[in-house]
């Protein structure tokens, strides 16, 4: 089980404005926050997502977990007005299982980070 990730940024301002307007139809925030080194972004269970000014920068990928259909719509529609780049409009994925709904972004850095339904 997971406790928390966190991905490597190369400008810590335009990663932290993306986030928060990325996740905030997630329900994220920040609650943790260190100078231009590292910011965590929580939901209800606390602390479990952060970014930091540090190297390597990119070749992750994170996958948040929504709901329903239409929070996943919204995180995209959001990670784009925050400066993401289109990887994936929202839709099925049947490839990876019948229900499986998703959507992909890439951070400023080229992170793909997705957000998905498995209802």
């Amino acid at each position: 089980m997971l406790a928390h990730v966190a991905v490597n940024v190369t400008d810590f301002e335009t990663a932290k404005r993306f986030y928060l307007g990325a996740l905030e139809p997630l329900g994220y925030r920040i609650v943790y926050e260190e100078p231009e080194t590292l910011a965590y972004l929580a939901d209800a269970h606390g602390l479990d997502f952060g970014i930091g000014r540090r190297e390597p920068v990119g070749g992750a990928h994170v996958a948040f977990h929504c709901g329903d259909r239409a929070l996943v719509d919204a995180f995209y529609e959001a990670a784009l007005a925050a400066g993401g780049t289109d990887n994936g409009a929202p839709g099925l994925r049947p490839q990876y299982a019948p229900n499986y709904y998703a959507a992909y972004v890439l951070d400023p850095d080229g992170t793909n980070i997705e957000a998905v339904h498995h209802g």
